[in-house]
């Protein structure tokens, strides 16, 4: 599964997407989890469609005024896309990002 964390800067999406990778691998997935910034996204969707898709795009809260055009960029690639809550930076151990990749694939138990 591969996802894309987007942030304006890069700085706390890379925190959220360390959380995740080790939240998914305690859970047993696999999965491939990329930070990235706002500007940075529509390239990173364009590549992937030749190369590795993109499954899921998880947007941080403070690009929420941004959040449908995120949406539908990501959609146009084949990608869902999820609004991180604010809290997301408290979440200390990523399960409530991983909850929203599952829920965002339809494998949330």
């Amino acid at each position: 599964m591969k996802i894309l964390v987007v942030c304006g800067a890069g700085a706390s999406s890379t925190f959220v997407a360390l959380r995740l990778r080790r939240s998914a691998t305690l859970r047993g997935l696999t999965v491939s989890v990329t930070a990235v910034t706002e500007a940075d996204l529509p390239a990173r969707l364009s590549a992937a469609v030749t190369h590795a898709p993109v499954d899921v795009v998880l947007v941080g809260p403070h690009l929420a005024p941004a959040f449908p055009a995120i949406a539908q960029q990501c959609a146009e690639h084949g990608a869902q896309a999820r609004l991180l809550p604010v809290t997301i930076f408290t979440d200390r151990d990523g399960e409530s990002a991983l909850d929203l990749v599952q829920d965002a694939m339809g494998s949330h138990p």
